[in-house]
């Protein structure tokens, strides 16, 4: 298995993995996206951060600094928090939908975010915001694991209607 840099990865630290052969049963858990979020994430925070002269950057950097996110072939993880911290995990096999969000203000600043919808009684939507890599892609190779996912452990979607 080879490392290979995210064609998008001069924006943040993401590494990630070639897909592994859908049967394989005893893969390891691989790293699909791993960081903080963008500290600008759009247009409308850069012109905070100018027309503050600066001062809105030292907010942007606790909130940036307060979230990681780790997007495995497994799980999607969120830790929040600098002194105090809490982490938040769905097992990528729950999740049932997703939307990708680009608006204008994150497109032109190269970010944006992933809404997951899952099937967990605490927490049914986790909302990855302000992701520094094509989301797209991202979204691809999450959905991509997800099905593998499933198809690996045997669970199969019903709807009701």
């Amino acid at each position: 298995m080879t490392m290979q840099r995210h064609p998008a990865s001069a924006y943040g630290s993401g590494l990630v993995n070639e897909e592994p052969p859908p049967g394989d049963l005893n893969r390891p858990e691989e790293v699909l996206y791993e960081d903080h979020p963008a500290l600008v994430p759009s247009v409308g925070w850069l012109m905070l951060a100018i027309f503050t002269v600066g001062l809105g950057l030292i907010y942007l950097w606790f909130r940036r600094a307060s979230v990681h996110y780790k997007i495995t072939t497994e799980r999607v993880v969120i830790e929040t928090g600098l002194l105090s911290k809490k982490m938040n995990q769905i097992d990528i096999y729950r999740i049932n939908d997703y939307v990708v969000e680009r608006p204008f203000g994150q497109r032109l600043m190269g970010t944006g975010n992933i809404v997951v919808s899952a099937m967990d009684a605490t927490d049914a939507t986790l909302k990855l915001g302000g992701l520094k890599t094509d989301v797209k892609e991202l979204y691809e190779r999450l959905r991509t694991a997800t099905e593998n996912e499933k198809r690996r452990r045997g669970v199969r979607m019903v709807d009701y209607e």
